[in-house]
C-alpha cells in the first residue's frame, strides 16, 4: 500500500541531538561551535563585534551566577527592550536561575506594570527608557531591581556578567550543575493576540526543547548560515525559530536594527535566512516586482504589461530569468536562501514567484500556546497553499468537520503548554482530554497537509446559516496590489440578515500608478477600489460578496507582529 506524504515524511527526518533544557542548549553548542561566531553585532565605531559561542556559554553563566547571587532563584524575571545580544542572555539566564517573563517593549506603561505585577516578577532587565517609565509608575510593586541592557551601571548587563565571572572563578558553579525541573513553568509569556483579553501563557524547558527538536528535524540549518533577527524576540514565534533553533544549529544570528532599517541591515550582514511574517514578505515582494518591471528589455515590457507577475516570471526566457535570479539575490545581500514564514496566512503567489527567482519561502502554523510550532512546510515536502504538515511529536485532527472538512484544529503534544497563569477556568476552556483546542479553523487534506482557513471568533454567520471566513475574502483582496490593508466584518442589513463589508487601506503609490496622477482625488481613489472589489465578486458565491466598501485613510491598529487588531477595529459592525 502506498504511503501517504506525512507517513513518507515521518520516515525522511534529520537525526538531532537530544537536549534537556535551555541549559544543555547552551553548554552543548559552545562544546561543538566553540569559536564560530554566534552573534554579529554592529560596533559604535562602525565595525563588527564577534560574539563566539564559547563566549556566549561565558556571559550565560556568569551572568546566571550573578542573578543568583541577587537572590533571584526561582523568581519571576521580565526581560523587554529592543532585540540585542543582552536581551539573549538575560532571557537564557532567565529561565535557569528563575521564570522569565518576556514583555512587548511597544505595550503602555500601564500594561507592563500589570503584567509585572501579576507575574509577581522580582526583577526587570530592559533598556533605559522601559525601565524609566516603569519605575516611574505609581501602581509597580516594591522592591523589584532594575537592570539595564546597556549601560556602565552596576546593575548593568556588563557589569553582572564581570561580577558573576569573578564568583565562578573562585569556585560558585551553581549555575552550572543546580537541577533544573524540565517540567517546571519556565517561561510566562502575556498574550493577547488580536482580540484582547490577556493571558499568561505558562511553558516549561520541554515544551521549548521539544520544539526545537520537532523543528530541527524537517529544516536543516547549518553552521555557516547568518540569521538577520527582525520581529520582536518577546514572542515565542520569533524566540524560539529566529533565536533559540538558530543556536542548536550553531548558526550566526544578527539584529535587525528596525523595520525602516530592513533592507540597509540585509546589505550590512548578508542574511541567508530571515524569519518574518507575511507583510514584510508581502511588501519584499512588491518591492521586488517593481524593480523587475521597471528594468525589463522595452519589447517585453510591452508584452508583459498585462500579466500577472507570477505569469511574467513564468513566460521569461531562462538567460533572462537567470540574471534576475543572480540580481534579487544580490539584493537581498547575496547569500539569501530561505524565508520562514508564520504568525498569520500568506498568499501563496508569493510564495511561488519567489520560490522562481530562487528563494525558498516555508510557511508554518502555531500558537504561543504550543511554543509555538504545530505544522510546518520543510525540506522534503511543501505545498506553498497550505501550512505544511503537523512536526514531529504532534498530533492534529478536526472537531466536528462540516460537509466540506472544515472544522476547529486541535493538537497534542509535549510542546503544548502546562496552562494559563492562575486561570483554571480558561485553561479547561481550551484544554480538553488531553487535546488542545486553538480556536483556528482548518481543514487536513488527503495527504495530511494542513489548511487554515480562519478564526472561530471570526466567522460570520448568515440569516440562513452560511458560514463567511474574513480571511478567505481578505486573502483575495491582498492578491490585489491597490490593497495595503484591509479587514471583511460582518454588517446588519434592514432585514437583520448580515452582509459582507470591507474596511480597505488603499496602496497609495500603486493607486497612483494605476490613474497615472500624483494626487490622485477620493472619487478616484474609491472607483479604483471599487472596481477591484467588483473583479473579487466576480469570483465569488453570492452570500460572500463584498457588498459595502470603507475606504479608509489612516492605518488599522497592529499587533507587534503586523496583525490587525480586530477587537479595535470593528470586527463586527453596527447596522
Amino acid at each position: 500500500m502506498k504511503k501517504t506524504v506525512y507517513e513518507q515524511f515521518k520516515a525522511k527526518q534529520y537525526k538531532v541531538r537530544h537536549i534537556e533544557n535551555l541549559r544543555d542548549l547552551i553548554l552543548d553548542s559552545a562544546r561543538i561551535y566553540g569559536r564560530r561566531t554566534a552573534f554579529l553585532i554592529k560596533d559604535t565605531d562602525g565595525g563588527y563585534i564577534k560574539i563566539t559561542y564559547d563566549r556566549l556559554r561565558s556571559d550565560y553563566i556568569s551572568l546566571s551566577t550573578a542573578f543568583l547571587s541577587m537572590g533571584l532563584k526561582d523568581k519571576p524575571i521580565t526581560v523587554t527592550g529592543i532585540n540585542s545580544y543582552e536581551w539573549s542572555v538575560a532571557y537564557l539566564a532567565a529561565t535557569t536561575v528563575g521564570t522569565v517573563v518576556p514583555l512587548d517593549k511597544e505595550i503602555s506603561a500601564d500594561d507592563m506594570v500589570n503584567f509585572i505585577n501579576i507575574s509577581e516578577t522580582q526583577a526587570v532587565v530592559g533598556d533605559d527608557k522601559y525601565l524609566e517609565k516603569i519605575s516611574a509608575h505609581p501602581d509597580v510593586r516594591a522592591g523589584i531591581q532594575y537592570i539595564l541592557t546597556r549601560s556602565d551601571n552596576e546593575l548593568s548587563i556588563a557589569a553582572l556578567i564581570k561580577k558573576g565571572a569573578e564568583q565562578y572563578a573562585k569556585g560558585n558553579t551553581e549555575a552550572e550543575s543546580m537541577p533544573i525541573d524540565k517540567h517546571d513553568t519556565k517561561i510566562l509569556i502575556f498574550t493577547s493576540g488580536t482580540t484582547g483579553n490577556a493571558k499568561g501563557v505558562c511553558l516549561s524547558h520541554h515544551n521549548i526543547c521539544t520544539n526545537i527538536l520537532s523543528v530541527s528535524r524537517m529544516v536543516k540549518i547549518r553552521s555557516n548560515d547568518r540569521v538577520l533577527s527582525i520581529l520582536p524576540l518577546h514572542h515565542t514565534y520569533e524566540c524560539t525559530l529566529g533565536f533559540l533553533k538558530i543556536i542548536y544549529s550553531g548558526a550566526c544570528i544578527t539584529h535587525c536594527e528596525g523595520l525602516r532599517y530592513i533592507y540597509k541591515n540585509i546589505g550590512e550582514y548578508h542574511p541567508s535566512i530571515i524569519v518574518t511574517v507575511p507583510l514584510l514578505l508581502e511588501k519584499v515582494s512588491q518591492k521586488v516586482e517593481a524593480s523587475i518591471r521597471e528594468n525589463l528589455p522595452a519589447k517585453l515590457k510591452e508584452k508583459t504589461k498585462d500579466m500577472g507577475f507570477t505569469e511574467l516570471l513564468k513566460s521569461l526566457p531562462f538567460y533572462i530569468l537567470a540574471v534576475i535570479k543572480r540580481k534579487v539575490k544580490n539584493s537581498m545581500g547575496g547569500r539569501m536562501h530561505t524565508f520562514i514564514v508564520g504568525a498569520a496566512g500568506i498568499d501563496s503567489e508569493i510564495i511561488d514567484r519567489l520560490g522562481i527567482m530562487g528563494i525558498r519561502v516555508l510557511q508554518g502554523y502555531g500558537l504561543t500556546e504550543c511554543a509555538p510550532l504545530l505544522a510546518g512546510n520543510n525540506d522534503f515536502f511543501m505545498k506553498s497553499d497550505s501550512t505544511g504538515l503537523p512536526i514531529s511529536g504532534v498530533e492534529i485532527k478536526i472537531e466536528n468537520p462540516d460537509k466540506d472538512g472544515i472544522g476547529e484544529i486541535i493538537a497534542r503534544g509535549d510542546n503544548i503548554m502546562k496552562g494559563y497563569y492562575k486561570d483554571q477556568d480558561a485553561t479547561d476552556a481550551v484544554m480538553k482530554d488531553g487535546w488542545f483546542h486553538t480556536g483556528d479553523l482548518g481543514y487536513l487534506d488527503k495527504n495530511g497537509f494542513l489548511y487554515i482557513t480562519g478564526r472561530i471568533k471570526n466567522v460570520i454567520i448568515t440569516k440562513n446559516g452560511k458560514n463567511i471566513y474574513p480571511e478567505e475574502i481578505e486573502s483575495r483582496l491582498y492578491s490585489n496590489k491597490l490593497v495595503a490593508d484591509c479587514i471583511i466584518i460582518g454588517a446588519a442589513g434592514v432585514s437583520d440578515d448580515i452582509f459582507v463589508k470591507a474596511k480597505i487601506l488603499p496602496n497609495m503609490d500603486a493607486v497612483k500608478e494605476a490613474l497615472q496622477v500624483a494626487v490622485p482625488t477620493k472619487e478616484e481613489i474609491a472607483e479604483l477600489i471599487k472596481n477591484a472589489v467588483a473583479e473579487i465578486n466576480e469570483k465569488l458565491p453570492s452570500y460572500k460578496r463584498i457588498k459595502s466598501i470603507i475606504i479608509r485613510d489612516m492605518e488599522f491598529e497592529k499587533t507587534t507582529t503586523q496583525k490587525i487588531k480586530r477587537f479595535g477595529n470593528n470586527i463586527l459592525d453596527e447596522k
